[in-house]
């Protein structure tokens, strides 16, 4: 009986494996980039979608044998859509072309995804040198995969790694609405909403070359990964986002009130009337909120419903099509 390496080299010989490299303005690197993961995964083919690049990042890259194509949207989330659209693969290898990552590890975790039947295998980025990781992007990636833990999971260490490898039946069910940087977070809410079975490896993190430049600016795009986890939490948690609101609309009517009802008490009248009427239209506003999170629980609980279920209708990473059981026909 072969063993599980024998089966891992196997698959990835005859799985159709696509390495997708979102660029933009990525001359520098994206000639390693593709060169290293050819190496890597000889029977690949390496897809780079330049994102109106103003340097040579298109002409090298096709230099080095890589498939060329744009999107000229510009931003990685739309660059993402449009890979995940186009581009038709058993497995998908996601890399930023900057060079950073280790083209090495992609065996072991295409090897992963085939040999566990995995949807995602994340790279969590473990810096080679200490000018790997910038200070703010350390930070803000640590405080922002934390509070994705405790809305959604804590399965994921590394929220805005560029480095994942993932399944046709990821690829093809994943909804890819953002436009930026924050469609890493997007990626990993997916898995961890639909409880698709992830794994997380620890791959090494260079610093950029020289003559290239990070395209991620740590206040502006940190404030757009909070903005869409917030978002997040609305469409995915309707109950728990619409209940803290009208929590905090209750709290701030009864704060407001108690003052007017303990004269209410003591005199029988009520003083400062508008304050009263802006107490009860809060109270009233926080049962609101409530009630809708009550109803865009069950509408959510049917998107969700509907998103597994085309999950399940696609191929999974193995190759094998999904066959109903015999009592699903009528028999047995």
């Amino acid at each position: 009986m072969s063993d599980g390496r024998d089966f891992t080299a196997a698959s990835i010989k005859t799985a159709r494996i696509a390495v997708v490299v979102p660029c933009y303005n990525e001359a520098p690197t994206v000639g390693a980039v593709v060169t290293d993961f050819r190496r890597a995964l000889p029977g690949a083919e390496v897809y780079v979608y330049d994102n109106n690049s103003t340097d040579e990042t298109r002409r090298l890259a096709a230099a080095a044998g890589a498939i060329v194509r744009t999107e000229p949207l510009q931003g990685k989330g739309n660059v993402v859509r449009r890979m995940f659209a186009d581009v038709e693969a058993d497995v998908y290898v996601l890399v930023d072309g900057d060079g950073t990552y280790d083209a090495a590890a992609a065996t072991d975790m295409v090897g992963l995804l085939l040999r566990e039947s995995l949807d995602l295998v994340n790279g969590a980025r473990v810096a080679t040198t200490g000018s790997a990781y910038r200070l703010g992007h350390a930070f803000g990636n640590k405080l922002l995969t934390g509070t994705v833990a405790i809305i959604f999971g804590n399965r994921i260490r590394d929220l805005l790694s560029g480095y994942r490898v993932l399944s046709r039946r990821f690829v093809k069910s994943f909804p890819a609405l953002a436009s930026g940087f924050e469609t890493e977070t997007e990626l990993t809410v997916h898995a961890l909403e639909l409880r698709l079975p992830i794994a997380e490896v620890d791959t090494p993190y260079r610093e950029r070359p020289a003559g290239s430049a990070s395209k991620l600016r740590t206040f502006r795009d940190g404030f757009r990964i909070l903005r869409t986890i917030v978002l997040l939490l609305k469409e995915e948690r309707p109950l728990a986002f619409f209940s803290t609101v009208g929590g905090v609309l209750a709290l701030t009517a009864l704060i407001l009130a108690w003052p007017l009802l303990t004269v209410y008490v003591e005199s029988g009248l009520v003083p400062r009337f508008p304050t009263a009427i802006l107490s009860t239209g809060l109270m009233i506003l926080a049962f609101m909120s409530v009630v809708a999170g009550l109803v865009l629980d069950t509408v959510t609980l049917g998107r969700r419903e509907l998103k597994r279920l085309h999950y399940l209708a696609l191929r999974g990473p193995t190759g094998v099509e999904r066959r109903a059981a015999p009592f699903e026909h009528g028999r047995g």
